[in-house]
């Protein structure tokens, strides 16, 4: 064998087999995409810069649309709507290249307009044409399959909402206003409901987790619980918080406000995307 060959197996291995077969991460590929997360981050960072685009709430909202549309667009993916090679797009990580291509092209698309003058504002253009789309995928996903699991779905709406409601209060009454601001309780909110959305899926439904931190953690769990994901909530918590904290309080907002924007809708994705997914396969029962 040489190296040619040996370096393709390791490639299959912890590359594609992942993807081919839709199984979980493992160590290397979950290494391997977190660097390229934080490359990617300042890749944007420079796109948006050049687009003069300002990262605040009115840009955070009508981006959000595209984060629903790649997840009902991945359960589209897991209701086998697509057949090979087609169907790997839309499976994670590449799923996220391909959201991210079809969001700046319509970003690009939307300033370009507003500019020129025929349209008075490009977050309008561009939330509408990302509900539009989300919409679509949701009736196609209700026309190819049937609501089976309605009541889960439901919890997990309910839980996500309360433990976020819990933690708000707690932040509230304590005086700690990290978690009080529009933003931050909605980036909250997204997390909790990831979390919801795994513990009623693992716990009552039989799904499995596919991430590689979030297991070691629910198999540790497991030893002392019978409902070993509950630790999502905690865990979640803890690795948040103190981000959020760094970002509002040891950035300077003046000179670094693009990037700590940018960086707060990354955790916003990386919380709503699955969370919305996972719903969605709930509710759907795939």
């Amino acid at each position: 064998m040489n190296i040619t060959d040996t370096i393709w197996q390791h490639i299959y291995k912890y590359y594609i087999s992942g993807i081919v077969n839709d199984t979980s991460y493992n160590p290397v590929d979950t290494l391997t995409y977190a660097v390229l997360l934080g490359i990617s981050v300042f890749g944007v960072l420079k796109l948006l810069e050049k687009l003069d685009i300002q990262i605040d709430t009115a840009f955070i909202a009508s981006v959000t649309p595209y984060i629903l549309a790649g997840s009902s667009l991945r359960v589209l993916e897991d209701s086998n709507v697509f057949a090979p090679p087609l169907k790997y797009i839309f499976i994670t990580p590449i799923i996220y290249f391909f959201m991210f291509a079809v969001t700046v092209s319509v970003l690009a698309l939307a300033v370009t307009l507003e500019r020129n003058g025929k349209i008075k504002d490009y977050h309008v253009f561009f939330g509408a044409f990302g509900i539009a789309w989300t919409v679509f995928n949701l009736a196609m996903l209700f026309v190819v399959g049937d609501v089976k699991n309605a009541m889960p779905a439901t919890a997990i709406l309910v839980f996500g909402a309360l433990s976020t409601y819990i933690v708000y209060l707690v932040s509230r009454k304590t005086g700690f206003s990290l978690l009080t601001s529009k933003l931050n309780i909605s980036i909250l909110f997204a997390h909790m409901l990831d979390a919801s959305s795994t513990f009623v899926g693992m716990d009552f439904l039989g799904y499995y987790e596919k991430h590689v931190v979030p297991t070691f953690f629910i198999n540790l769990a497991g030893n002392v619980t019978d409902h070993p994901s509950l630790v999502m909530y905690p865990l979640k918590l803890l690795i948040f918080i103190p981000v959020l904290y760094m970002l509002d309080y040891k950035f300077d907002h003046k000179t670094e406000g693009k990037l700590i924007g940018l960086m707060k809708l990354t955790i916003l994705v990386l919380g709503l995307s699955p969370a919305i997914r996972n719903t969605l396969r709930i509710l759907m029962g795939v």
